[in-house]
């Protein structure tokens, strides 16, 4: 019986690697020739995302507070900010800090109520992350309130999930995240899903593929509101190349490379590390948020904002960031410096070409996959 036991126990990582090899390519495909977006697509989406009520918009980033995706919080608001073309408030669903996945913890300006009370017209833009909780009834509520008085909606990577369980993609056209294309499917059948584009935008919603179209659907936000040079100005104090629509959709998927890595990466339990990331006053959102959000999307390691004490840390454009201990007196086993804080778009560059040196390429080869990111772009 024992032998019998031991045998079948012995199948089931055979069984386990043949699915793999056949369930899963093994490596993404060839690069593809795109046709180039018209200009006349780039207009019509441009002249969709114009502010729908105010000549200078009010734009509300909405976290829930147990759980909103790092840099689809961070970079709008540190994007938007830096425009100056719009006055831009951070919101939690309840009093108290944010609380950011995979790393970072911030307090927002305000509360939903507390906006609703000072706008009670509503907002021009509301920008929603990925959250942890997808359908939260005060969240869903506020979002059809907004989307009600005319406010756009921007679904943010999974963000687009969430408007579309709180049915504000009916019958609309709309991307989002590789790996939630499925369920965005499966919340509403009506919803017309779009490859290879960046950012979709559809009679009042507009929704974005990975965690990275967040700089360039910002900068698109800036173009909508103040122009194409205002957006190009910006693009090139940040330091990115291309902030248009096209976008390689095939590119993303799981391949059996990218199935070892995070079998490896999870498995070597002893070989996980604790990154502090150091944080003073005016601290790039932007450059901090790829560069920490990175970081911990290797599954090789737990990033924490340190700073010289526990007080809350306000960040260049003033959102407060709560530090996770005190610089020296918190163990970590390498320090990682917020990267490139001058053009702080190129940050996640950075971030994957030391991944890759310190983890190897297959980690790095992980966070591109899940931030949905053209290398290079």
């Amino acid at each position: 019986m024992r032998r019998i036991i031991f045998g079948a126990m012995a199948l089931v990582p055979v069984a386990l690697v043949a699915f793999v090899f056949l369930a899963f390519p093994a490596e993404r495909g060839p690069n593809r020739q795109l046709a180039p977006v018209s200009v006349v697509e780039d207009d019509a989406t441009l002249a969709s995302m114009k502010p729908p009520k105010r000549t200078r918009p009010v734009i509300a980033i909405i976290g829930d507070n147990d759980g909103s995706e790092t840099t689809d919080y961070l970079i709008p608001y540190g994007v938007l900010k830096r425009s100056g073309v719009a006055d831009v408030f951070a919101l939690g669903v309840r009093p108290g800090p944010v609380k950011l996945m995979p790393t970072l913890t911030i307090i927002p300006d305000a509360t939903m109520d507390v906006f609703d009370q000072r706008y009670p017209e509503g907002a021009d833009y509301v920008i929603v992350p990925a959250m942890h909780v997808r359908n939260a009834p005060a969240m869903v509520s506020w979002l059809k309130r907004q989307a009600k008085s005319g406010a756009t909606i921007v679904g943010v990577c999974a963000g687009g999930v969430i408007l579309a369980e709180a049915g504000l993609l009916h019958e609309r056209r709309a991307t989002t995240h590789w790996f939630w294309i499925d369920t965005i499917r499966s919340a509403d059948s009506t919803i017309r899903y779009v490859p290879d584009r960046r950012y979709v935008a559809d009679r009042g919603v507009v929704t974005t593929t990975g965690i990275s179209a967040s700089v360039p659907v910002s900068l698109a936000l800036v173009a909508a509101i103040a122009g194409r040079v205002r957006a190009d100005e910006l693009a090139g104090e940040l330091g990115v190349r291309d902030w248009g629509t096209q976008h390689d959709s095939q590119k993303f998927r799981l391949t059996r490379a990218d199935i070892g890595s995070y079998a490896a990466n999870f498995l070597m339990l002893w070989r996980h590390e604790q990154v502090g990331v150091p944080i003073a006053a005016g601290v790039d959102e932007i450059a901090l948020a790829l560069t920490a959000d990175a970081f911990a999307t290797t599954h090789r390691a737990t990033a924490m904002a340190l700073a010289t004490s526990v007080e809350p840390v306000s960040t260049k454009f003033g959102l407060r960031v709560v530090p996770d201990g005190v610089l020296g007196s918190l163990g970590v086993d390498v320090t990682q410096h917020v990267l490139s804080p001058d053009k702080p778009a190129l940050a996640l560059d950075r971030a994957l070409e030391v991944i890759g040196l310190r983890y190897g390429a297959g980690s790095a080869a992980i966070v591109q996959l899940e931030l949905e990111y053209p290398a290079g772009r």
